[in-house]
């Protein structure tokens, strides 16, 4: 019987162990202030080091301008893709048909960018790339020029 206990007790103690390391293992999730930095900071770079120098910087999966769930995109205004920090294969694409469940996010970022304010946030469901699965998303738009900068947190 103290056999068994001992068994049962260490399976438990197995078990809280895992589950912390998964929580500990779990990437942070981005905040909607870490998001509003994120496009200033990159909207600062596009200033600074011009257009060529700041896309290849939003693209680099390694840089900067990537953290965790949190990745600089950066559209122009006819839904061109310039950057994006979590998926290459939308670089250089007219995304402006890009459809999520009922919006389209391209759209709705380009009328933000135009607004008088030239920044806003907009709610939308997106793949996390990080979890793969179908998330809510709320991103931050600001325009720069003629292009506009976005960074996205997940709920």
């Amino acid at each position: 019987m103290k056999s068994l206990f001992k068994h049962l007790m260490f399976a438990l103690f197995a078990i809280t162990l895992t589950g912390a390391a998964s929580a500990q293992d779990a990437p942070k999730r981005g905040t909607a202030d870490e998001a509003v930095a994120m496009v200033k900071k990159a909207s600062a770079y596009l200033n600074d080091n011009g257009r060529d120098k700041a896309i290849a910087a939003f693209n680099d999966p390694k840089g900067e301008f990537i953290k965790g769930d949190l990745y600089v995109f950066m559209f122009t205004f006819d839904g061109t893709a310039l950057a994006h920090g979590q998926n290459a294969k939308m670089v250089g694409k007219n995304l402006i048909d890009l459809k999520a469940g009922e919006v389209f996010p391209i759209r709705e970022f380009i009328k933000i960018a135009k607004s008088p304010a030239g920044t806003g946030w907009f709610g939308y469901k997106w793949p996390n790339s990080i979890t793969k699965a179908m998330e809510e998303k709320n991103t931050y738009i600001e325009r720069n020029g003629d292009v506009l900068i976005g960074v996205g947190t997940y709920k």
